[in-house]
């Protein structure tokens, strides 16, 4: 998802080094202003926060059911990428 999203910013000409950075550039070019779902950057959000746990948590898990929900949501990222090629 975050490297979708990377892309998606390229496109308008941002590059961040920080993961919040991207994250709050894509609320604010994206979904804020409704060129695309809000649920995506909600998305994007959550993928952030599971990532964090699991690099800086040593006591953190993550269950099946959530990797599967991360992966799906992953594969509409793909699909949204996909669809909005060239259009922004």
């Amino acid at each position: 998802m975050f490297y979708v999203v990377e892309a998606f910013l390229e496109g308008e000409g941002l590059s961040f080094s920080k993961h919040s950075a991207v994250i709050s550039a894509f609320g604010r070019r994206f979904a804020s202003t409704g060129r695309l779902p809000v649920e995506f950057h909600r998305y994007l959000i959550t993928a952030e926060q599971i990532r964090r746990q699991g690099d800086y948590d040593p006591n953190s898990t993550l269950t099946v059911a959530q990797a599967a929900e991360q992966i799906s949501r992953a594969e509409e990222f793909l699909q949204l990428a996909q669809a909005q090629i060239g259009q922004f």
